[in-house]
């Protein structure tokens, strides 16, 4: 196979990759299925290893198809399936047309070695520890994923607005449009710093990122060390004129030295079409890494103790309410939600926070946008991650998608019957903030809007009605807290379950449901 071609094809698989991989995080249709989101980030391999470990399925094992390619051609999973790769490759590639061609003979950086084996032991400690805060803030997919939801996806939804307002001024409705019910500054602000950080870091010097903070990249590139087909340089055609270390993105090549790093080479390609002399090759290459100075065996045992240590810690580890109540007063006692709500399926927080990596494919896929970042609701470990936020959206009673695409088993698919049980917290009433007290006059709100009848309504004063909330039909999906008219504090909120429970089914609905189509169909 030519070098060309090998170039054309590794361009290929990347653009396949990260355009799919970006649909579904700016999917504002919801086009794309479950089952094929699943299929999309299959390969990913952080995801991959944790959905594996809380499922228990085969049908996961993607990380180990990225553990045989690695081992076999290097780090595919770099060059070609990672979208956070691509993008920094993306950002280097305008760079170079901008930037002014300087005669140097070469890109090469010398290997942060402490630094990444540093950043490699530190998520190691805080899996084994049994927080996934090092894999927020660092997994490429999921710092991709929030890239994507935080600045490409609301991009596409103005977009889209725009172009429906115009085709409803000529009376031509092929699209609707489109409302962001929440942003939260703070996890925007952390997003927004990583972008520039990594931006800067691809607009300088490439893959820089890959080669010195992400784990991922970390631990690829020393397996790759093992790899049984890599780019070497072939002394005896080699003029040393730098010409493949200039066009090398991951500043791996010693050209000085006839030298490549194959722990930091992410298989681009794009020295092999530079040579003048065909100095440098993709081959068959086990063992013949000339110009290493390191040797082998140790190598392998370094790398045996890093991947070990490295894998033993991955196993250490839902239309908005139209509000016609007409509000005079404002609330004035304060809500204090001391346990946040976690998503359908995470079965409790300190699971949800040991195996969600905040990639945010949930927060997209939410049609009523409930699922929105977190800052400290979940505390420092569990920063990035997503909570339901009742003032964006409430939990659909019939919706169970988070768990459907969840690409890490952090939010584990339930049965929507079964779902429809689930207790994620239980709703507090705080009468002094009610209107029905406040303002003395009707509401009910929240009870209207209660899927299971949770809250319902009993005499107060006069002819009025005020909610009551019963705690053995509440399922905590936020309908109430999100119908409540009243500002700027809740009347009623969803006071979160540490640990999800199973809430009674409320066997008055189906009775109310017989009465009400014997009234409306007496015949």
């Amino acid at each position: 196979m030519n070098s060309p071609l090998l170039r054309k094809i590794r361009i290929a698989v990347s653009l396949i990759f990260f355009i799919a991989t970006t649909f579904l995080f700016v999917d504002i249709f919801n086009l794309i299925t479950p089952e094929v989101s699943n299929k999309i980030v299959f390969l990913q391999f952080v995801p991959s290893i944790l959905k594996f470990i809380a499922v228990l399925s085969f049908t996961t094992f993607g990380f180990l198809i990225i553990l045989l390619l690695t081992i076999l051609f290097g780090r595919i999973y770099c060059s070609s399936i990672c979208p956070l790769g691509t993008l920094q490759d993306v950002i280097n590639n305008i760079a170079g047309r901008f930037k002014k061609k300087k005669k140097r003979r070469s890109n090469y950086l010398t290997e942060y070695r402490a630094l990444r084996l540093s950043l490699l032991a530190l998520a190691v400690v805080v899996f084994i520890l049994g927080s996934a805060v090092a894999v927020n803030l660092l997994d490429p997919y999921s710092i991709y994923g929030r890239f994507a939801g935080n600045f490409i996806r609301p991009i596409l939804v103005w977009l889209n607005n725009f172009a429906a307002y115009v085709l409803d001024s000529a009376k031509v409705y092929w699209l609707f449009p489109f409302d962001l019910k929440a942003f939260h500054i703070i996890p925007f602000a952390i997003t927004l710093a990583f972008f520039v950080l990594i931006f800067v870091m691809a607009w300088k010097k490439g893959r820089l990122y890959c080669n010195t903070i992400c784990p991922v990249g970390t631990l690829l590139g020393y397996l790759s060390k093992l790899s049984l087909f890599r780019v070497i340089i072939k002394e005896e055609d080699c003029l040393k004129c730098g010409a493949c270390a200039r066009e090398c993105k991951a500043n791996c090549i010693d050209s000085d030295n006839k030298k490549i790093d194959v722990t930091r080479c992410v298989n681009c390609f794009n020295c092999l079409t530079t040579c003048p002399t065909e100095g440098i090759t993709y081959t068959f290459a086990f063992g013949k890494n000339k110009g290493e100075k390191e040797e082998l065996n140790n190598s392998k045992r370094d790398f045996l103790t890093k991947t070990s240590l490295y894998l033993l810690s991955f196993s250490a580890i839902a239309a908005q309410v139209e509000k016609k109540i007409k509000v005079t007063k404002p609330s004035t006692v304060p809500v204090f939600r001391k346990v946040a709500v976690s998503p359908p399926g995470s079965q409790s927080i300190d699971r949800f926070n040991a195996k969600c990596t905040a990639c945010h494919l949930c927060v997209s896929a939410c049609p009523t946008q409930v699922l929105q970042p977190s800052f400290l609701e979940y505390g420092f470990t569990g920063m990035l991650q997503p909570r339901l936020d009742n003032i964006a959206g409430f939990c659909n009673f019939e919706c169970k998608i988070c768990g459907d695409v969840c690409p890490t088993g952090a939010i584990l698919p339930v049965e929507l019957e079964k779902k429809k049980l689930v207790q994620l917290g239980k709703a507090k009433f705080i009468e002094d903030n009610c209107i029905v007290k406040t303002q003395k006059t009707d509401c009910g709100a929240c009870s209207e809007h209660c899927p299971t009848k949770a809250v319902h309504m009993i005499p107060y004063e006069g002819k009025l009605v005020i909610p009551e909330v019963r705690d053995k039909y509440c399922i905590g999906c936020g309908a109430c807290e999100f119908a409540c008219p009243v500002t700027p504090y809740k009347a009623i909120y969803i006071e979160g379950n540490s640990v999800h429970l199973l809430a009674e089914k409320n066997t008055e609905l189906k009775e109310q449901q017989k009465v009400d189509l014997k009234e409306e169909f007496p015949f």
